[in-house]
């Protein structure tokens, strides 16, 4: 369904971020890319989505492909009419609107209205009967995994075949990370929808997804099904925190991680 052949990505004419990715989401699938903090998760999501051309981004070599059709010369109003949407990070929400409005927004660019668009909102109320009750509410009181669940909600408004999911987990809490997450694994199951998702949160992230790419440093360092990344040694102790003997690592001894990785070895 959607390649990424080995892609290079600038910004501003300068720095280079991207260093041969090369990724896969087959139909149906839930796809992990892990990673910490700058190794290029997001912008490899924004060279899918067409967002590297609002912050002097560009895909320079290599390209990105939807049932083979090339995206990366798109813009990202035409990717979304392809059926790829991008659920930013931090949950960026029209906090002025009510919650419906935030909702009904998703839908604009397919201009439905009446029956068709009110069968669409009770799909993702039931998928999030909370934002039903608070329906009329305005979006910015609402709580942090509140307003997750509208982000997620409206991108489903557009009728995606791929979600791009970055960092959904961001600041919420352990209980409401696991609720958002069995959500995301029913929208896959009922609704068909192929999600890539960006995570720092490795344990949550292998619990839903099928496959799983690591990323360091602006380039895919390993791949593998969900379960065999969640038993690789490497796996573990760098992002899961695990010893060999499953005892819990501390912060400053995993930090360390870089310069004992196998993998880039």
């Amino acid at each position: 369904m959607l390649k990424v052949n080995n892609i290079e990505v600038v910004y501003n004419d300068v720095i280079l971020v991207l260093r041969g990715v090369t990724l896969e989401v087959g139909a149906g699938q839930i796809v992990a890319l892990l990673g910490a903090n700058g190794a290029g998760k997001s912008t490899t999501l924004k060279a899918i989505s067409g967002l590297l051309h609002t912050q002097q981004g560009e895909v320079t070599r290599g390209n990105v492909e939807l049932d083979g059709e090339r995206l990366d010369r798109l813009s990202p109003e035409e990717i979304v009419r392809r059926g790829i949407v991008q659920v930013h990070e931090g949950r960026p929400l029209f906090r002025h609107l009510t919650v419906e409005e935030n909702l009904r927004s998703g839908a604009l660019f397919r201009g439905g209205s009446g029956a068709a668009l009110r069968d669409d909102l009770d799909g993702v109320y039931d998928y999030f009967p909370r934002l039903k009750e608070f329906r009329h509410r305005t979006s910015g009181y609402l709580s942090g995994g509140e307003q997750q669940m509208v982000v997620i909600g409206r991108a489903l408004m557009a009728k995606p075949r791929l979600m791009l999911l970055d960092e959904p987990s961001l600041g919420l809490a352990p209980l409401l990370v696991q609720s958002i997450f069995e959500i995301i694994g029913r929208i896959n199951r009922e609704a068909g929808v192929s999600i890539l998702l960006v995570e720092q949160n490795a344990n949550v992230a292998l619990q839903t997804a099928t496959y799983a790419y690591v990323m360091e440093n602006g380039r895919v360092v390993l791949d593998g099904t969900a379960h065999n990344l969640a038993q690789n040694a490497d796996i573990k102790e760098f992002y899961l925190g695990l010893t060999a003997v499953g005892e819990r690592k501390s912060y400053r001894d995993v930090k360390h991680y870089k310069r004992r990785k196998r993998w880039l070895g």
